[in-house]
């Protein structure tokens, strides 16, 4: 007998239902025999290498050789690491780097994790209500803060005359290394905190408890068992508050140059933007060295974390952590919070607002005699400066669907996906967090000034270069606000769509991209909030026609304008307020976001 097998008569279109009851996979259109997993997988690491590679190879390249990279026929030479380190003054700027870097770190732990502690772990009065005040000065960009200070703490400030009529001297210098460190540390405090609080509120109380039956006292738990698990949230924070002090241009710039005192992001800042004829071979050498300086402090960071199980605490029975009574201590340590969210953060946002609608800010003169809304009038009178708040406005909402949906795709990529380069995918989606703002800025320039004459001519000065530097800086946060919820989804959920027929890439659409929905809006709001406040790249990208916020800030305050300074900050602070308002009414009753 003679089997044969009948020829397939089914259709043949590029998907073929499935009948019920018939067994079979459905069949994806096709690109030159290429399935439209692999196409998308492929194509988010090709993007997401080009967003990191691109500011970073020219970087490298220009360091290399003896001229500018839009010059033909350059040499490779290492006289440029030459001259950076034997230029004078350079080793000030190293030092000056390093105090203030050090500084800011150490006071921002002091500030953020006793804090951290004290309102998980303890019964603080208002606990609540502190907790939620602790974030305000994220939302503020150490820009604006700056201004603040300066208006109420500065040589000249409010509080400085008042202080100086009272006592006859003021006991404080702004303008110096612990001055800049101290208004550093208050700005980046809720990161450092935000990450305690979170490590502590997941903790197992059982090894309190072991201490207590042992007859430690509340003091004693806190400092021998409690502050020391606390090692790996600490690391982290102080690897990522290292990284954005050595970034970080406003406060230098605002307080370091009246004093002469200059750090690796001023030095690029003057012998970049400002200099009559920049060096660019000494300024990729000084972008190359804080690259390595970023890049070795994560891998440092990775070393002293390396036996991880030292510190896991979280088992499968698990208690709920407990709150010790710690007294009158409580009240001190209410005392001094409220001292740093008031005098910190509350009161120079309030002079900086007050400061707009005023035409001068002094004890000497009543403010309310000069109310005024002036300040506001060439903000919305000049077409370059409320073009920078729309600029920012679009960037910001741009961004944040663009960056959201890459990092998603990302997250799916690396964490749910066969992909063989899957590890490299996220390795790629976390690297822009070592890498400072104006490195970006700079290497995005050279990089058009390499690329081809369209891409160079779409991009040059526009608002779209900004929103692909400022998304790249904003990556991280995307990817690390979905990644987790995604882990705590459980495969079986992917298996079941699979056997019923679906790629991975309608797994995606109709089950996992609906259960991560919430921490997919809660990326949008951190993106939005970050670009919004951004602006060290657009130092080096922007022109005119594309500034920002940050940008025509600092202009106006070179032309000695505090008034129009504090209206355009009080503008970035209302709208984001609002935007934060109006996501977090829409997100209501969603946790995870």
């Amino acid at each position: 007998m003679t089997l044969t097998t009948p020829p397939d008569t089914r259709p043949t279109e590029s998907f073929v239902p499935l009948r019920p009851g018939e067994l079979g996979s459905p069949r994806y259109r096709k690109f030159r025999n290429i399935g439209r997993d692999t196409l998308i997988q492929y194509a988010v690491l090709l993007i997401l290498a080009a967003l990191v590679l691109a500011p970073v190879v020219p970087t490298l390249y220009q360091s290399f050789i003896d001229r500018p990279l839009y010059e033909s026929g350059g040499i490779f030479s290492l006289d440029n690491y030459g001259r950076l380190f034997s230029e004078a003054g350079f080793g000030d700027v190293i030092v000056n780097t390093v105090l203030f870097a050090g500084l800011t770190t150490i006071l921002a732990q002091l500030f953020a994790v006793p804090m951290a502690i004290v309102i998980t772990r303890t019964k603080l009065p208002f606990g609540n209500f502190i907790a939620g005040s602790m974030r305000w000065p994220f939302y503020i960009s150490s820009l604006l803060l700056g201004f603040g200070w300066i208006i109420l703490y500065g040589p000249a400030g409010f509080f400085s005359v008042q202080f100086r009529e009272f006592f006859g001297f003021v006991p404080w210098n702004l303008y110096s290394i612990p001055g800049m460190a101290l208004t550093e540390a208050v700005a980046l405090a809720p990161i450092a905190f935000t990450f305690c609080v979170g490590a502590l509120r997941q903790a197992d109380a059982s090894l309190e408890s072991a201490a207590q039956v042992c007859g430690a006292g509340p003091v004693r738990i806190l400092r021998s068992v409690v502050v020391p698990m606390l090692r790996p949230p600490i690391v982290y924070s102080s690897v990522l508050i290292v990284s954005m002090s050595l970034e970080t241009l406003s406060v230098p710039l605002l307080y370091g140059q009246p004093s002469d005192i200059t750090v690796f992001s001023t030095f690029l800042y003057t012998n970049g933007l400002q200099a009559i004829d920049p060096d660019y071979g000494v300024l990729g050498a000084a972008s190359v060295l804080i690259l390595v300086v970023t890049v070795g402090m994560v891998a440092m960071q990775a070393k002293m974390l390396k036996n991880s199980k030292r510190f896991v605490s979280v088992r499968g029975k698990a208690t709920r952590p407990r709150q010790f009574d710690l007294g009158w201590i409580k009240w001190i340590s209410a005392a001094f919070i409220t001292v740093y969210l008031v005098f910190g953060a509350l009161l120079p946002i309030a002079t900086l607002v007050f400061r707009s609608f005023t035409l001068v800010l002094t004890p000497l003169k009543s403010p309310f005699s000069t109310l005024t809304f002036a300040n506001y009038v060439p903000i919305f009178s000049y077409r370059s400066y409320y073009m920078s708040i729309v600029n920012s406005v679009i960037i910001a909402i741009v961004g944040a669907v663009v960056v959201g949906v890459l990092a998603t795709l990302a997250v799916l990529v690396a964490r749910r996906s066969t992909m063989k380069g899957g590890r490299l995918v996220e390795y790629l989606a976390l690297a822009p967090q070592a890498m400072p703002g104006l490195i970006v800025g700079i290497g995005f320039f050279w990089a058009l000034a390499f690329s081809p004459g369209f891409v160079s001519t779409l991009l040059n000065g526009t608002i779209w270069i900004l929103v692909i530097a400022f998304g790249m800086r904003a990556l991280p946060t995307a990817y690390g606000n979905i990644s987790p919820l995604l882990m705590q989804i459980g495969e079986e959920l992917d298996n079941a769509a699979r056997v019923s027929g679906a790629d991975w890439f309608k797994t995606f659409t109709r089950v996992l991209g609906k259960l991560i929905v919430p921490a997919f809006a809660g990326a949008l709001i951190l993106v939005f909030v970050t670009m919004i406040k951004e602006y060290s790249p657009a130092v080096f990208l922007a022109n005119s026609e594309s500034s920002v916020i940050g940008t025509t800030a600092l202009q106006l305050w070179a032309e000695g304008n505090a008034g129009s300074v504090a209206a355009l900050a009080t503008v970035q602070i209302a709208i984001t307020v609002l935007f934060v308002t109006v996501a977090t009414k829409l997100l209501k009753g969603h946790s995870d976001a």
